[in-house]
């Protein structure tokens, strides 16, 4: 191998991206290092990471306390297989989360962990079906979820999400899945009345719909919706994966509607991105519909890597961070400059839409573009140009920062987005 060349041109023989057209030749950017809010590339430019590297990153990059905490475990343990065995970093971040869930009245008290967050939902949705059957109940085959849903990319994941979205090639591979509209509660409550017996269980991005464009639907709706789910014997999962960890201003957003799903999905910013980790949490009813004397009933699932100490470890010093003054202080000055700049850019010529919350800013332009359209490949571009991380959904331009981003910075991201819209590219 030919070390002098580039890394760029090395890259280009080895590597295969994610969500990434190779045959458009489009230019690959080697990151040289991390640090905070910024990303240093090969050639010395920095560039703001306005989108914490695909939502993970919550304290900012190469965070000395998180790599300090991960260097510690590495030295007694690495990893160790979980079946059958146990160690103090998973048991602890379970009690962690579970604590977090009980102050917020949700009885949710068993951790099952994986590797991120389509597995997270794979493992929520085998969860719900297997403890129907467990108790009896085979008909309950089928899932509800809600239109422009995103839940990840493995099969169970893909099928409950937007079927008409970029999953679409998939379709004959996967389940059946009903779907309803964000907000359509009495369509809801049709399906729900007609077909109640086989749904094994509902599942939604709670408030914010990540993927789709971070649109935003009405708590009241999510309520209502899951109180006659419960009403009916019908399962909720929560996927967290995008919205929990403060992301909305709550640590979950499900706080919002004051629901206790009896699944919840958590995975992207509990290490503070350093290490892939995922966690679905359930009630003491679900986890009881497993046991009996026989293996048979026991939810035969699991991965290699499950509850690694490593990721662990990170996300126990991420958890313990986020409590903190300085970082709740952060937080809510993101929260402001954003519900701020996000207001006045709603007033934009350009601009259809403008939606904000808590660390979430979004605007959708009058621009019509698809996830596939060239102009959204020029959008990143001229940010990248100014010095910003932004890659765009369709015609929606969002941030969601890393908590440690300065005013000054998140100002910049916000101007970058103001001359996108004014369509200077």
């Amino acid at each position: 191998m030919d070390l002098k060349r580039t890394l760029q041109a090395r890259d280009q023989h080895v590597i295969w991206h994610p969500f990434s057209q190779h045959g458009l030749h489009e230019e690959i950017l080697p990151v040289a290092s991390a640090k905070g809010a910024y990303l240093t590339l090969e050639d010395g430019r920095q560039v703001i990471d306005a989108i914490s590297s695909w939502w993970v990153n919550i304290h900012g990059h190469s965070n000395a306390r998180i790599a300090d905490a991960i260097y510690k475990q590495a030295q007694s343990m690495e990893h160790v297989i979980f079946a059958g065995f146990t160690h103090q970093p998973a048991v602890k971040l379970a009690e962690q989360l579970v604590k977090m869930c009980r102050d917020r009245n949700m009885k949710l008290s068993r951790c099952f962990y994986s590797d991120n967050g389509s597995t997270a939902v794979e493992v929520a949705l085998k969860m719900a079906f297997q403890f129907h059957f467990n108790r009896g109940d085979s008909k309950r085959t089928r899932f509800l979820a809600l239109n422009q849903a995103y839940h990840g990319d493995t099969l169970g994941a893909m099928a409950v999400g937007e079927p008409d979205g970029f999953h679409r090639l998939f379709k004959p591979l996967l389940p059946e899945v009903d779907f309803v509209g964000p907000d359509q509660m009495d369509e809801f409550e049709r399906k729900v009345e007609n077909d109640g017996d086989s749904i094994a269980a509902f599942i939604f991005e709670p408030i914010v719909q990540g993927a789709s464009g971070m649109k935003m639907y009405s708590p009241q709706f999510l309520r209502d919706a899951v109180a006659l789910c419960k009403e009916k014997g019908i399962l909720t999962i929560a996927d967290e994966v995008f919205t929990g960890f403060y992301r909305t201003g709550k640590w979950l957003a499900s706080e919002y509607a004051e629901i206790e799903p009896d699944l919840l999905c958590l995975s992207k910013g509990i290490t503070g991105g350093f290490l892939p980790l995922a966690v679905t949490l359930a009630t003491e009813e679900v986890y009881s519909g497993f046991l009996s004397k026989q293996l048979s009933t026991a939810f035969l699932h699991g991965h290699s890597y499950t509850a690694n100490p490593l990721a662990c470890a990170a996300a126990l010093e991420s958890c313990k961070m986020l409590e903190e003054p300085s970082c709740i202080e952060n937080r809510t000055r993101i929260a402001n400059v954003t519900e701020k700049r996000i207001r006045a850019l709603g007033n934009h010529s350009q601009v259809k839409f403008a939606r904000s919350l808590g660390t979430i800013g979004a605007i959708e332009l009058k621009k019509e573009m698809s996830y596939f359209d060239g102009g959204r490949g020029r959008l990143i571009q001229r940010a990248l140009e100014k010095g910003v991380l932004l890659r765009p959904l369709g015609n929606v331009i969002y941030t969601v920062p890393p908590y440690c981003v300065t005013e000054g910075e998140l100002n910049q991201i916000y101007e970058t987005m103001e001359e996108l819209a004014h369509g200077k590219f």
